[in-house]
């Protein structure tokens, strides 16, 4: 099953998925919209936001960077697919991220 995300989009956290797939894709949801710093007793947890105000190519490659990282040690049970890419005329960078559950085909 793969499944996308624009990040900076979110929604309500659900305290009880009806589903494992929920509770992953929520995850997945809070690891991309959490800045890395931001969570008191772990400060490693989320994306580095560092690559605010950079070049768009170098921008892209950080956040692209921090992105698969932070899925990967914070939510081990998806996989990232594929990362997209949206700028509007005023420089705001917006990656869309597909995940795959690893126990799906």
């Amino acid at each position: 099953m793969d499944v996308s995300f624009v990040v900076g989009i979110s929604s309500a956290v659900n305290l009880s998925p009806a589903n494992e797939y929920e509770e992953i894709l929520q995850n997945v949801r809070i690891i991309l919209t959490t800045s890395v710093g931001s969570v008191p007793l772990d400060r490693d947890f989320g994306v580095d936001m560092s690559f605010i105000d950079r070049p768009l190519p170098k921008a892209q490659a950080e956040l692209a960077s921090g992105i698969v990282n932070a899925i990967r040690t914070y939510e081990p049970r998806v996989s990232v697919k594929a990362i997209t890419w949206t700028a509007d005329a005023d420089g705001i960078l917006r990656p869309k991220v597909t995940v795959k559950i690893n126990d799906t085909e």
